[in-house]
C-alpha cells in the first residue's frame, strides 16, 4: 500500500487533490481512499489531507502518520509546519519550489529521499489566472510517482471540474514537464 499526505493552507484544494488521487486510481482499477484531517480551521491555516492506494481492499482508516509520499501545495508550509514527520526514508518529497536541490534538503531536514520540485504557484497564476495549485501539483505527483496515468487524471479532472477541466489539465501537463526531480 501506497500512503500519500497532502500539506497545504485551507481553500488551496489538498483536499480536493487526495480525492482526484483516489479517484484516477480506482478509475484504473486500483484500491484507493482519501479523506481530510482537520477541525475548526478557518481559509488559509494549515490542513492535511490524505490518499492510499493500494492493488487490494483497503481496511484502514486512521490518519497516515509514516507516509510514502508526502505533496506540499503552499511553499510556505516547510518553514512552519514539520512537513517530514514520519516521511519514509525511502519516500518522496514533492514541493511547490523554485528552490535549488541543496535548498530543499535543507528546508526538508536533509531529508535523504527523492525530491520532485515545481513552480506550481507560477504555474497555477499563468494557466489558471489564480495561485490555487492543487492540480497543478498533481502533475509533479504524476512526474514523481508514476502511480496513476495521465488518462486517469485527466478523466477525474473532467468528471470534477466540467468546463474549467481544460485549464487545469494544461496547468497539470506543464508541472508535468517543469518538475525536476533530484
Amino acid at each position: 500500500m501506497i500512503e500519500i499526505r497532502l500539506h497545504g493552507r485551507g481553500g488551496q484544494g489538498a483536499v480536493t487533490s487526495a480525492e482526484l488521487i483516489a479517484v484516477a486510481a480506482i478509475s484504473q482499477g486500483d484500491y484507493a481512499q482519501a479523506f481530510p484531517s482537520f477541525g475548526p480551521e478557518r481559509r488559509g491555516a494549515p490542513v492535511q489531507a490524505f490518499a492510499r492506494i493500494d492493488k487490494k481492499p483497503i481496511r484502514s482508516r486512521e490518519k497516515i502518520y509514516e507516509p510514502d509520499v508526502i505533496l506540499v501545495l503552499d511553499p510556505t508550509l516547510p518553514k512552519i509546519v514539520n512537513i517530514t514527520q514520519g516521511l519514509k526514508s525511502s519516500g518522496i518529497a514533492i514541493l511547490n519550489s523554485h528552490l535549488p536541490e541543496p535548498e530543499l534538503r535543507k528546508l526538508l531536514n536533509n531529508f535523504p529521499g527523492k525530491i520532485a520540485a515545481v513552480d506550481a504557484t507560477k504555474i497555477a497564476i499563468e494557466e489558471l489566472g489564480l495561485p490555487i495549485t492543487n492540480t497543478t501539483m498533481l502533475g509533479a505527483f504524476l512526474k514523481a510517482t508514476s502511480l496513476i496515468s495521465l488518462s486517469a487524471i485527466e478523466e477525474a479532472l473532467n468528471a470534477r471540474f466540467g468546463r474549467l477541466a481544460e485549464k487545469n489539465i494544461n496547468a497539470l501537463k506543464r508541472a508535468i514537464d517543469e518538475t525536476k526531480i533530484y
